[in-house]
């Protein structure tokens, strides 16, 4: 476990210092984010003020509901792969040597769009039916359903730098991943705890300390407009976390892809802990 614990504390160091390197990816995650509001806001909004929420989810227009919320789905996956794809472009251009800029991402995703729209199609699909069928589960089931997600999940982890660096279609991207991860980490793999065994301890550690900084200063009598002073900072930090883990993620599944292509890991990453990115699961009864 403490083995574990301090291979994703060297991953994270590694992506930092490629952040620290260039700055400008956290640009990259900001832009979806606010994209995303943006598109949350064109389909909740008109919906909300037009009455069409009952209309569309009631019994005798399901259907209605459905194309509404694929359509919502589509969109928002489309700006997050957009996204991710070009950070893990500029970030392979990082990799490789190179220093990247915001444009250079955005130029390697926008080569790619269509490609990136045919697979966030394909996810949107994936994650919709996952949705209903868990929602229509119980038990045994919804212990399935969250395998069969996890296992996507898996196998779509280099989909993105396929997506970034290849070129290929939505299909023939996820075969690529599967066939990285193959190749590189063996047939039976199981996801380590990486990156997020670091930021979700910093995620932890931040909301714990701001509710303890809330709950003494109200103790204390700290002035109102103090403690909402700090709920707002608390709120900001959780924010910048968020944006900052974002990226991180980026870079190292770069740094994955690069492995599982090369071999090796460059100058920012160790082989070493790249390949204990993803271990072997031990079959039962050996």
């Amino acid at each position: 476990m403490f083995q574990r614990l301090s291979n994703s504390w060297e991953l994270t160091k590694a992506s930092a210092r490629v952040l620290w390197a260039d700055k400008e990816l956290l640009v990259f995650p900001i832009l979806s984010s606010i994209a995303l509001l943006l598109v949350s806001a064109a389909f909740i909004v008109p919906m909300a003020f037009g009455g069409l929420f009952d209309a569309l989810f009631s019994q005798n227009l399901q259907i209605g509901g459905l194309i509404v919320g694929f359509l919502f789905y589509v969109t928002q996956y489309t700006v997050i792969i957009f996204a991710n794809t070009a950070l893990v472009g500029a970030a392979m251009i990082r990799l490789q040597g190179g220093d990247p800029t915001v444009m250079d991402g955005v130029r390697v995703a926008l080569k790619h769009f269509v490609n990136i729209l045919g697979y966030a199609i394909v996810a949107a699909t994936v994650g919709m039916l996952l949705q209903r069928v868990n929602e229509r589960s119980r038990g045994v089931g919804q212990f399935a359903v969250r395998l069969v997600g996890m296992a996507w999940n898996l196998a779509t982890y280099l989909v993105v730098p396929v997506l970034a660096v290849e070129g290929l279609g939505p299909f023939a991207a996820l075969k690529r991943s599967v066939e990285l991860l193959k190749k590189t980490w063996g047939e039976q793999i199981a996801g380590n705890l990486g990156l997020g065994a670091v930021t979700g301890l910093a995620f932890v550690v931040t909301i714990l300390a701001g509710i303890a900084g809330l709950v003494g200063g109200a103790a204390l009598g700290v002035p109102g407009w103090l403690l909402a002073a700090l709920a707002g900072a608390l709120v900001i930090a959780l924010v910048l976390l968020g944006l900052v883990s974002s990226t991180l993620n980026g870079i190292y599944s770069a740094a994955v892809y690069q492995y599982a292509v090369q071999g090796e890991g460059g100058e920012w990453f160790d082989a070493a802990m790249i390949r204990d990115a993803f271990k072997a699961r031990i079959p039962s009864g050996v």
